[in-house]
């Protein structure tokens, strides 16, 4: 792979890109270059025109104006197979991956090798050359494995042996750590680093400010659909990063007073077990305050959740709520005893894509407004305005939420729980995937929603977050709590050791 010539390019130059959608210039004369054998990163806040630029890039939309080149050379694009063929890869956050075939068959999805007598594919040949390319990029699977069995990391490298296969030139990678362990993210920028060394160009999205600095050599700032401006990651710091994304001063992202929350218990859960998942976890959440649960990837966090919620079944243990053993066998139950679960994936459990603002903001409140069947109008229509003006959701109640920015989105699946008046609320990595413009807002509404008395459960693989608003932290490892910290001992470092089971308190 080292010698490819198709590996290298000097330059791509995006000139005077604009992309015009009904109502909105999604871009506005944006100019954009990246040079061959460098790692350049492009922020901007949810709406900022990032992923439209990309989009034009890979072929999925057309530019209304400017022009693409390579190497001076102008190009044209006018569908992904054009991308394709001129070396352009995008890994979306979402994965183009099939997980029933087999990791060769998923490497070579889209250049399927046939044999000459008939056409019947040739697995061996695809076997062979897929144990090439992982063995290059030091990636120690078996080719002949189901990809499904994968973890995400895992299946992160191998939409980049995909893109190795299809003779990438640029390699685009939109939030590709979003899933990822802090070792899996190590491993991914050991592979990314080789490849940049290789002669590749990579784009690199993400609303993570610190893995700028650890792994870009320059940045591209948008706002608003037009580029800010263009920095060596030398000239620049997270702070004003962000003031460059979001026009002003954010200040800082958790702004709220912790303290020992002295109201009555609503929801504990004692000596819980589930098998082969986690066991033995008891703990309590009070009224008004936010109980963090951290811990990595795996630990039973999520797991936790799902089977307070009702969605998944526990072996043994209690669960009770206001001092009374419950037992929910459905989501539908734990909705009805004021229960509401934000899950860490809002695109598969959070909304529907294809309903507008007003349908999903009263989702789990059809029971209440719907009678034989049908919904009343004027009941879900006064729902969707009183939240959608609460949580300032800046789109019209017809608009498909599916099209929304994910700030929007993450106030739409908010606000649809809201709309029950929850006692507890389970909030599963809040701010995932949006920017720090939006990750700001939802805070203050985490904190007002505490305010008014909500017991709140928030699991989330950001430290910082957990610490700057959680009033108790537990902490989790290989399915079992290791340890439980106030705000006043609760630090990143004794955090981290206990969830990578270095540290175990005295529970």
């Amino acid at each position: 792979m080292d010698d490819k010539n198709s590996l290298k390019f000097d330059k791509l130059e995006m000139l005077g890109i604009s992309k015009l959608f009904p109502g909105v210039k999604a871009l506005d004369k944006v100019d954009f270059e990246i040079k061959g054998g460098t790692i350049h990163a492009i922020v901007g806040e949810n709406g900022a025109g990032k992923s439209t630029l990309i989009k034009i890039l890979a072929g999925v939309y057309r530019k209304d104006e400017g022009q693409i080149k390579i190497d001076g050379k102008e190009i044209h694009i006018a569908s992904t197979i054009d991308a394709k063929k001129l070396g352009i890869s995008v890994i979306y956050q979402e994965f183009s991956i099939i997980p029933e075939l087999s990791i060769s068959q998923n490497i070579f999805l889209g250049n399927e090798i046939s044999r000459k007598v008939n056409f019947w594919l040739n697995k061996n040949e695809m076997h062979k050359k897929s144990l090439e390319i992982l063995k290059n990029l030091n990636i120690d699977i078996n080719p002949k494995s189901k990809l499904g069995d994968l973890t995400v990391g895992e299946q992160q490298l191998i939409e980049i042996a995909k893109a190795i296969n299809s003779d990438a030139k640029l390699i685009v990678m939109d939030e590709p750590t979003s899933a990822l362990s802090d070792v899996e993210k190590e491993q991914l920028f050991i592979i990314i680093r080789k490849l940049v060394s290789q002669g590749l160009g990579i784009i690199y999205i993400t609303h993570r400010m610190k893995e700028i600095f650890e792994i870009a050599d320059s940045v591209t700032v948008m706002r608003d659909g037009k580029k800010v401006g263009d920095y060596n990651i030398s000239e620049v710091n997270e702070d004003k990063l962000v003031k460059l994304m979001v026009g002003r001063e954010l200040g800082d992202i958790y702004q709220r007073e912790k303290g020992s929350i002295k109201g009555k218990i609503v929801l504990e859960v004692e000596n819980l077990n589930r098998t082969n998942v986690f066991s033995n976890i008891s703990f309590n959440v009070k009224e008004g305050e936010i109980l963090g649960i951290a811990g990595l990837m795996g630990s039973g966090r999520t797991e936790i959740a799902r089977c307070i919620f009702g969605m998944d079944r526990y072996s043994s243990g209690k669960i009770l709520l206001n001092g009374k053993e419950v037992k929910f066998t459905h989501p539908f139950h734990a909705i009805s005893n004021g229960i509401g679960y934000v899950s860490e994936d809002r695109k598969i459990f959070g909304f529907i894509p294809l309903m507008d603002i007003k349908e999903n903001l009263t989702l789990p409140s059809l029971k209440w407004i719907s009678f034989l069947g049908w919904v009343n109008l004027r009941f879900q229509l006064k729902i969707a305005k009183e939240y959608s003006h609460k949580l300032d959701i800046k789109s019209q109640l017809t608009q498909k939420v599916g099209s929304l920015s994910g700030g929007n989105q993450q106030k739409v699946v908010l606000g649809k729980w809201l709309a029950r008046n929850p006692k507890v609320l389970i909030l599963d990595e809040p701010t995932r995937g949006i920017d720090v413009g939006a990750k700001s807002e939802i805070h203050k509404i985490i904190n007002q929603l505490a305010k008014e008395n909500i017991a709140i459960i928030m699991i989330s693989s950001e430290l910082p977050e957990i610490l700057g608003v959680s009033d108790r932290i537990i902490v989790m490892h290989e399915g079992e709590i290791t340890a439980e910290f106030d705000y006043k001992e609760a630090s990143e470092e004794n955090i981290m050791k206990a969830a990578v089971g270095l540290h175990k308190s005295n529970l």
